[in-house]
């Protein structure tokens, strides 16, 4: 292997545009499928062994993402008679672009209430917290739409750093990053040199 991750070819960003696409996204097994195929290709077999799943539910979960269009098979092997597919992920950074929901408890964008990479992150990482190993920042600024846009971009492209890493250690590290508003924030007035 030549040290490239994942070890397949993928597009670099899929929109998401249907509300089944999102919900496949919804479930933490299927997530953390996602993100062992971050590193390579895997079987049924080996996803199923990494999570200490039964074969039978990692393969109906495979199957769902692979429904959605967020996993390919990008290469089979035969074993004992029988051909061995390995997965991988569509694309390393899958985004929403819905318009519109189909039932279900939604925001406005047709995203699950459930969708929500903080929450996530927050769980996994107490223990790290709690043994002085959480690394993180939490800041607050008055941006418009344009500059949050610009920095969002380049946020996207530090994830994408992240994400093709050469993978070693033994340890495996969250990373977690996101701009949202925060309406009740307390604000300076305006200063009588602004001329905002």
């Amino acid at each position: 292997m030549d040290g490239k991750t994942p070890d397949y070819d993928l597009e670099d960003r899929i929109a998401l545009t249907r509300p089944a696409q999102v919900r496949a996204l919804g479930n933490p097994l299927r997530t953390t499928i996602l993100g062992l195929l971050h590193e390579r290709a895997a079987s049924v077999t080996e996803l199923s062994a990494a999570v200490d799943r039964p074969k039978s539910t990692v393969a109906h979960h495979v199957k769902v993402l692979a429904d959605a269009g967020l996993l390919r098979v990008v290469r089979t092997r035969r074993v004992r008679a029988v051909e061995e597919a390995f997965y991988g992920r569509t694309a390393r950074l899958f985004h929403i672009s819905l318009e519109g929901s189909d039932g279900g408890k939604k925001d406005g964008s047709g995203r699950p209430l459930d969708f929500n990479d903080f929450e996530v992150a927050a769980r996994e990482s107490r223990p790290a917290y709690l043994e002085g190993q959480l690394w993180g920042f939490l800041r607050h600024a008055r941006i418009d739409e344009a500059q949050k846009e610009e920095f969002w971009q380049r946020m996207a492209a530090l994830v994408e750093e992240f994400d093709t890493l050469p993978r070693r250690g033994d340890l495996v590290h969250g990373f977690a990053i996101g701009v949202y508003p925060v309406a009740d924030h307390p604000r300076l007035p305006p200063s009588s040199h602004d001329d905002r």
